[in-house]
């Protein structure tokens, strides 16, 4: 499956998530969260392949998790609840906006827009023009309980927006 079709579909259960998140709040990564030592492929908060949930869930139990189970549609799923023994790609998404993580209830409600239409104000030429829009995301592949691959993936709204205008 390409980036660009990942991407978009995180993006769609991202957005539906936060529709239906009934004002629960979760903490925001930063930036550095995403970064990767470029030798072990590490992240900031110590998890790494070969890592298993206990190390997993330390880090990043109190974040927005996306769950794709043997490849399957990604939804979110409580961490409690994650089957990490099965076939199993984890992703941590985030929005920054000007290298600020959102809160994506806080920006709608300052934008005066509803959360479906957060995807045309933040893909719109006009606000690029005075924004920089970035999608962020830290990939985990698993099987058997364990991590096998971590990979940090994004995408630069104001250099890759076009994809999302309706053909």
């Amino acid at each position: 499956m390409s980036k660009k079709i990942i991407t978009a579909l995180c993006l769609i259960f991202l957005l539906a998530n936060l529709i239906c998140a009934c004002g629960e709040e979760k903490p925001l990564l930063a930036i550095a969260d995403y970064d990767l030592d470029a030798e072990t492929a590490q992240t900031i908060r110590g998890v790494k392949i070969g890592d298993g949930a206990d190390v997993f869930l330390a880090a990043y139990q109190d974040y927005d998790i996306l769950s794709s189970i043997n490849g399957g549609d990604y939804r979110f799923i409580p961490a409690e609840e994650i089957p990490f023994d099965a076939k199993l790609t984890t992703i941590l998404p985030s929005f920054f906006i000007d290298n600020t993580a959102i809160d994506i209830d806080s920006f709608c409600e300052d934008n005066g827009i509803e959360k479906d239409g957060i995807l045309d104000l933040l893909t719109n030429e006009d606000y690029l023009t005075h924004h920089t829009v970035v999608y962020q995301y830290l990939v985990f592949e698993w099987e058997n309980g364990v991590i096998q691959d971590i990979r940090s993936e994004s995408m630069d709204y104001n250099r890759d927006a076009s994809y999302y205008e309706a053909n």
